[in-house]
């Protein structure tokens, strides 16, 4: 049995030389309170403590961005899914209809002590898309980036809208271009904390560039011989950037 064990953001791991894994075993490798809530994750445990675990030198906190550089991409992704669970649990301690305790009905749902009403896990939807026109592809800084990695134009999709009516809204809203031609590419989890992006190529079809600045900081068209600093390789937008770049001509 694994223990997918979260401090905030960042995971327990077990270091064996360079080599990193989920701790494993009958019991967790960290003493549990007895007010810890562990959740049962398809034949795992996910639970979440209180302070980082800093005495352990076989095991290390990391970050759960980092662990998809240090993890197997099943272990990684299972670990998106309990923080994701991890973040649900505790911000559903209560009945949104009467105020009374939840409880855990099955391993994803909670049920109202008081009135019966059922919850289940909430997805965060979003659409990004990478949008070409001719040799060149449009590449934005977002403001809220923390490094001066270029992204994909993204948005979260609203109540009552398509995915393709998202894409062509936030291209439009956050650049004043107008796309065609639409492609789904892809879609991934991002446990950041519980969202899921939905990725599309695109073609440009008129209009200048004008930054809805309270979103983006930069903006621009790029051909492959001219690329700023692209996202990390554990995002979609990595993924469809990279697509690109592997077409010859």
């Amino acid at each position: 049995m694994k223990y997918f064990i979260f401090c905030q953001d960042e995971l327990l791991l077990r270091k064996t030389g360079e080599n990193y894994s989920i701790p494993e075993g009958e019991e967790p490798p960290v003493e549990l309170k007895p007010w810890t809530h562990v959740m049962d994750v398809e034949g795992d445990k996910a639970l979440r403590i209180e302070q980082p675990m800093t005495d352990m030198p076989d095991h290390e906190m990391v970050g759960l961005r980092k662990s998809y550089y240090k993890l197997s991409q099943e272990d990684y992704l299972k670990a998106g899914k309990c923080h994701e669970l991890l973040y649900w649990d505790q911000n559903t301690r209560f009945c949104g209809v009467c105020g009374a305790p939840m409880r855990m009905d099955t391993d994803i749902s909670k049920k109202c002590t008081h009135c019966g009403k059922e919850v289940w896990p909430q997805l965060a939807t979003a659409v990004i898309v990478l949008v070409h026109k001719g040799d060149e592809v449009l590449l934005v800084r977002a403001r809220n980036f923390r490094t001066e990695f270029f992204g994909l134009v993204a948005g979260f999709v609203e109540t009552g809208e398509t995915l393709e009516e998202a894409v062509h809204r936030e291209v439009m809203e956050e650049t004043g271009i107008e796309i065609t031609n639409l492609r789904y590419f892809g879609s991934q989890p991002w446990p950041y904390p519980c969202g899921l992006m939905v990725g599309f190529n695109a073609d440009y079809v008129s209009g200048e560039i004008h930054l809805q600045r309270s979103e983006l900081a930069k903006g621009a068209w790029f051909r492959k011989d001219n690329l700023p600093t692209i996202p990390e390789k554990l995002s979609i937008a990595r993924k469809l950037i990279d697509a690109w770049l592997d077409v010859k001509g």
